[in-house]
């Protein structure tokens, strides 16, 4: 790369390397080469004012290293005598000088004033000239800096031919050069134009794009630009045949419906479509007016029609932009709801006479919910033929990265190697669902690394400018500022009483996790991880505190995004008529993504293949687990010999739970320190009588409950021991006592 560099030579071609490769080699290197160092510099201004269009005073600080450092270099020279160039045409383009002339019958007043005035432009202009470049010795006779000298000698004959013209009139003098100033005014004026010829084409071409150029520029959207290319040339093709006289009765016309996920590019493809429209002559304008639901549903009848006309005839000329469309038409909407009536309104502005063919509409939102909007109104899917769609793509993770090294740069900023790596994760968490927000998500967490570093280094003394754009990785931290004192998943796992088989299965498990990571992070192969699991035992025994446990550590192991846990039941999955159900499985799938599913008491979703709705949710479950792969476990729980039933009854279910975790009934002594430790977290304790009682009962009965049993007793044993508080003043307001423990050992074992 470098080598490329040092042969760079001409400021018409490209820079070999990108802006962000010069940061980085910058920071990373410590260059001796003074002439490599200087070109360099010169790569980094070249982009920066290519970024930065208007005066950039980090380009121009980075001319002068360029200037300190090899003086003598071609590009170097050449770079800033264009800057200087540029600075030229810029004053003279901002100097009135069309206002620059003197006419004959003016009084004497009236010259004078002009001729100040036209003095006072040339003394600003003297001052921002480069003296010591005007005067520079110039061996190559097409050299661009020679029509820059000329300029310069101009401006200097002109200023004095004015100031003779200024002393003639104060002096009362006739002799007055009207015509000469006039003259020399003009020929100024030609070499502004002149002056903008002679430019590098990468100073002036800056805002000459036409609206492909720009689509070309979108990061990915590969077969998305290519539909868009061949759509800009079909559109071109029907303008030049019309000019022709010629006409087409089934022509597509411009409205449009753009799907896609969150974060994807609708809206700006919205505006690059009406820039297209514009730019061919179809539309009057490029203006786009962006509207949702809110902008055109009303409260009573007739105000949605209304509203929605009057956006119409802002749109007239240009185009209508309806964002989230399908959120018109809701499901199962009464009266009430006008969204129906803003649709047939619309529908009726575009095929009338007075709006038809005057505005586009474009239409956005999610796909599956735009197909099933359109299909639900036939008139308005007729508006838009299927060649009008476009489907925009989530973005890959490549194309993220750029999206993420774009925004920093905008902002001044560059990632490091190594940041740029850790980044890489922070993206790949948020990709969960459907929800997942692409360049939208991406932009926000490149602004909250941003904020991190400016929040966590304001303080500091920074000596060197790339301080202040460099990313590193502890300026990623903030994703774990939060965790650093919580319990790890291991040791709140250690720290449940019992479950010794249980405990054993999942630390093998996440030992296996984590080795199948190193290995793949390795390169080697990898054996396939089953995740989902079949959490059988009796009420109470601790399947669901497991469960999340099990959960933290599959997400501390880097196998899940989110770690966290939805616990659901059969009548959060099964809906009472057919065809909702899946609905209901698939919504609480959704919320699960990136965690673990926990379904309680899931045998209750098999029903010996009378229940219908209870097969449905089990089919979705499992194309579900299918389609979402490593980024959803789910976790079945109930009775041993019911959850064996319900896993044989399906062979998608069999086929994917093989992990099994059996939770027997706690022993007495177990259920005993249990008793303890939940008394323990409210302050309590028993006295000696107390667990001697308690313990000859854990012996003497079959607890049914488990855990379950023992919180009950020890919330019973609390209320009992609060009536003896309040009759006797003297007693210990954190003992529990046998009396507590007996009247409470009996009332739960009434309940149960």
């Amino acid at each position: 790369m470098m080598e490329e560099l040092k042969n760079w030579n001409s400021l018409d071609d490209q820079p070999p390397v990108s802006e962000i490769e010069a940061l980085r080699y910058l920071n990373d290197h410590t260059i001796e080469d003074k002439e490599l160092l200087a070109v360099l510099y010169v790569a980094l201004a070249y982009h920066r004012i290519k970024r930065h269009p208007e005066e950039d005073s980090l380009a121009d600080q980075f001319i002068d290293e360029a200037r300190v450092l090899d003086r003598n270099h071609s590009l170097v020279n050449d770079l800033y005598e264009s800057q200087q160039m540029m600075q030229a045409y810029t004053l003279l383009k901002q100097t009135p000088l069309e206002q620059w002339v003197l006419h004959e019958t003016d009084h004497d007043s009236a010259k004078g004033k002009k001729a100040r005035a036209i003095y006072a432009d040339l003394k600003e202009l003297k001052e921002h000239w480069d003296e010591d470049l005007a005067k520079k010795t110039i061996l190559d006779a097409n050299s661009r800096l020679k029509l820059y000298q000329e300029v310069y000698e101009k401006i200097v004959a002109l200023e004095e031919v004015v100031v003779e013209a200024i002393t003639s009139i104060e002096n009362r003098r006739i002799r007055i050069p009207v015509k000469e100033v006039n003259e020399r005014a003009r020929e100024l004026s030609d070499d502004q134009d002149e002056l903008y010829k002679r430019l590098p084409e990468f100073l002036t071409n800056r805002s000459n794009q036409n609206p492909l150029e720009s689509f070309d520029q979108m990061v990915g959207l590969h077969d998305v630009k290519g539909y868009i290319k061949r759509y800009y040339h079909f559109l071109k093709y029907q303008q030049r045949r019309k000019s022709f006289g010629f006409s087409m009765v089934d022509e597509p016309g411009l409205h449009m419906i753009i799907t896609g996920n969150p974060g994807t590019g609708k809206t700006t493809i919205a505006r690059l479509l009406a820039n297209i429209y514009h730019e061919l002559g179809i539309l009057d304008t490029k203006e786009v007016v962006e509207v949702n639901r809110s902008h055109l549903v009303g409260s009573y009848v007739g105000q949605s029609e209304e509203n929605t006309m009057n956006y119409v005839k802002q749109a007239i000329g240009g185009v209508l932009f309806i964002d989230e469309a399908y959120s018109l038409k809701r499901e199962g909407q009464t009266g009430n709801d006008y969204g129906q009536a803003v649709i047939d309104t619309l529908v009726s502005a575009m095929t009338s006479k007075e709006f038809g063919g005057k505005f586009a509409v474009i239409m956005a939102g999610y796909p599956e919910e735009m197909r099933q909007f359109l299909w639900s109104n036939p008139g308005l899917r007729s508006r838009f033929p299927e060649q009008n769609h476009i489907e925009l793509p989530d973005y890959t993770m490549d194309e993220l990265m750029t999206i993420a090294e774009r925004t920093a740069l905008d902002n001044d900023f560059f990632f490091t190697e190594q940041a740029l790596k850790q980044f890489t994760s922070l993206i790949d968490k948020e990709r969960v669902d459907d929800s997942f927000g692409n360049a939208r998500t991406v932009k926000n967490l490149v602004m909250k690394t941003v904020f991190q570093k400016g929040a966590s280094e304001a303080e500091k003394d920074k000596h060197h400018w790339l301080d202040h754009m460099r990313i590193e990785e502890q300026d990623l931290s903030w994703e774990d500022g939060n965790d650093q004192e919580e319990t790890s998943p291991l040791d709140q796992l250690d720290e449940l009483i019992g479950l010794q088989n249980v405990k054993n299965e999942v630390r093998k498990l996440s030992s296996f996790v984590q080795a199948q990571q190193k290995r793949k992070e390795k390169g080697y192969p990898v054996v396939p991880i089953q995740l989902h699991s079949v959490f059988s035992g009796n009420p109470g025994t601790g399947k669901t505190t497991v469960a999340e446990i099990y959960a933290g550590i599959l997400k501390q192991c880097g196998l899940l995004k989110r770690g966290h846990m939805v616990v659901v039941s059969r009548s959060d999955l099964v809906a009472g008529y057919v065809g909702q159900t899946a609905m209901k499985t698939k919504r609480k799938i959704r919320e699960a993504l990136g965690g673990v599913l926990f379904i309680d008491e899931a045998y209750a979703l098999y029903n010996g293949g009378r229940d219908d709705f209870g097969k449905e949710a089990i089919e979705t479950l499992v194309d579900e687990m299918t389609k979402h792969n490593e980024n959803l476990v789910v976790i079945l729980a109930g009775y041993q010999h019911e959850m064996e039933q319900l896993v044989e009854s399906n062979p998608g279910l069999s086929s994917r739970f093989k992990k099994y975790f059996e939770f027997p009934d706690y022993k007495e002594e177990e259920l005993l320190e249990m008793t303890h430790l939940h008394a323990e977290k409210f302050g309590y304790h028993f006295n000696e009588w107390a667990d001697e009682f308690l313990l000859e009962k854990y012996k003497d009965h079959r607890i049914r409950g488990n855990g379950r049993f023992v919180s009950n007793i020890v919330n019973e044993a609390i209320q009992f021991q609060a009536i003896r508080v309040m009759e006797e003043e003297t007693i210990d307001m954190n003992e529990l006592a046998q009396k507590d423990l007996e009247q409470a050992w009996n009332a739960v074992r009434r309940e149960s």
